[in-house]
């Protein structure tokens, strides 16, 4: 990364690089008026979000029509149906409690995704928490399929505010404010809606021009290292990503405020929820939050006034993880008989906040450090290239018949020489480009590789590991320092690729 923040927020492993950083955000509210304010039923909104279907009273089931809730204790316990992406483990995290104490009238399994719409009986919570109710369905924040379908510059341009006029230049690059937009997408695999949104409820640029533009910050962060809309809305990005994964992973249980206050996260809510509130944490004092989201004329009023009811599409798309998810056979990323070295064992698959699920190789060659290498890239699996450009390579994977199957694979820092073009098909161990420093900070050459699905970013261990030519990704103490192992062969991680980090397929 070019920009680390400056130092860490929260005690989470996921996160790497979060405490200082609010106190040089604005602590007022930005207010907004949108062109039309939406009619939000404060029934249904407000401060209670849209009500979740998490928590429910014995009946029908509304997730699984097939199946009917069974009574129990609401002096005692509570029923939650589980979402996309539970584990057993994590919803024991969310709601404080061992994940013994919880039951099922379902085969209830220790690892592994658990089927959406199972109900679960937990112990009742001692305390309520604030802002239980659904913001945001997952598919929203995450550069799903629900995003990809969005021509960002046609958007911008009939919306006609500033936006569409700004350019910017990105690493000695000259980027329109469309192609700002894009880029922050996919990089950080956020969806563009959201993003604009943002952009609108900050500085009012996709929609109107302001008479005196803040250029420098005009998001209004205020953060050092993070000046113009590019690194704003990336480190926009990142908050809504460490929010995102952190409770996606069980490993946050509170919002801290800008003020410090800080308030329990409803156990109930699904990732993309928490990653909305986590951004607006960072960014607002407790007395300000509520405002600045939940209100008339808060980013939520704005983004429905935008883009409408983004619950839509991922209702017709469905749970984006489910239990009958399973990851794809991956080769090792090079050629059988070469000796490469994990240079870098699991970190952060793109930026800070998102899951540790990356994976460093560099060929072991001789030749000198930054150098295109003469050695291959190969495909780990068969797909479309869907992306390249600055190091990138990025293949959404199909299947037998060709048709994809949502997952990806990310490359980072192949050389432009010799590197595959948008759009064409690879097969398992087609050469793809050359391992370089090309694209983001490296200090030797190598290529970085990492998993997404739908969007997502999909960190090593349970519920999916990595596994690459039947070696297991085994996460270590710290980042960077982790192990392949197969079998009784073990492969430790190691930035110079001294002989126990070499390995041959």
């Amino acid at each position: 990364m070019k920009h680390p923040l400056l130092r860490a927020f929260l005690p989470l492993i996921l996160l790497a690089a979060f405490v200082s950083i609010a106190c040089n955000f604005p602590l007022k509210v930005l207010w907004y008026t949108p062109k039309t304010v939406p009619t939000l039923d404060p029934a249904i909104f407000g401060k209670q979000g849209t009500p979740s279907l998490a928590l429910q009273t014995p009946g029908a089931n509304p997730l699984n029509p097939s199946t009917t809730l069974v009574p129990y204790d609401p002096n005692t316990s509570v029923s939650y149906l589980t979402q996309s992406g539970d584990t057993l483990p994590v919803v024991a995290a969310h709601f404080g409690v061992d994940p013994g104490q919880i039951s099922s009238p379902q085969s209830l399994p220790a690892q592994g995704i658990l089927p959406v719409g199972q109900q679960l009986i937990l112990p009742k919570p001692a305390d309520g928490a604030p802002y239980p109710g659904m913001l945001l369905p997952d598919d929203a924040l995450i550069n799903s399929p629900c995003g990809r379908d969005l021509d960002i510059a046609a958007a911008i341009h009939q919306a006609g505010g500033f936006l569409d006029a700004y350019a910017q230049e990105v690493d000695n690059e000259t980027l329109t404010g469309a192609e700002v937009v894009e880029r922050v997408a996919w990089n950080t695999s956020t969806n563009p809606r959201l993003l604009l949104a943002f952009i609108e409820f900050r500085s009012h640029w996709y929609t109107q021009t302001p008479a005196s533009p803040n250029l420098t910050y005009p998001l209004a962060l205020n953060t050092p290292h993070y000046e113009g809309l590019y690194l704003e809305l990336s480190l926009a990005a990142k908050l809504l990503n460490s929010g995102y994964y952190a409770w996606r992973q069980g490993q946050m249980s509170e919002l801290t405020f800008s003020d410090a206050i800080s308030v329990k996260i409803a156990p109930e809510l699904n990732a993309g929820t928490v990653g909305l509130q986590y951004l607006f944490s960072q960014l607002y004092s407790e007395p300000n939050f509520e405002t600045a989201l939940y209100g008339d004329n808060g980013f939520m009023a704005v983004y429905h006034s935008l883009f409408g009811d983004p619950t839509v599409c991922a209702n017709q798309a469905g749970p984006l993880l489910t239990s009958t998810i399973q990851s794809p056979v991956f080769e090792l990323p090079f050629t059988p008989g070469e000796i490469w070295a994990l240079t870098g064992g699991l970190h952060v698959d793109w930026n800070t906040g998102t899951p540790f699920g990356a994976l460093d190789f560099a060929p072991v060659t001789g030749e000198p450090p930054c150098v295109v290498s003469r050695a291959w890239v190969l495909a780990s699996a068969s797909g479309t290239v869907s992306r390249v450009g600055d190091g990138i390579v990025q293949i959404a994977l199909t299947d037998g018949n060709r048709q994809p199957t949502g997952w990806e694979i990310l490359y980072m820092h192949v050389a432009a020489k010799d590197r595959v073009t948008p759009g064409t098909q690879v097969k398992t161990d087609d050469p793809i480009g050359h391992p370089s420093c090309e694209g983001g900070d490296a200090t030797g050459t190598h290529v970085h590789i990492a998993r997404m699905y739908k969007g997502e970013w999909i960190g090593a261990g349970s519920p999916f590991p990595l596994v690459l030519s039947g070696w297991t990704a085994v996460p270590g103490e710290k980042q960077y320092q982790s192990a392949l192992i197969k079998g009784d062969q073990v492969v430790d991680s190691n930035i110079n690729g001294i002989a126990n980090s070499q390995i041959v397929r």
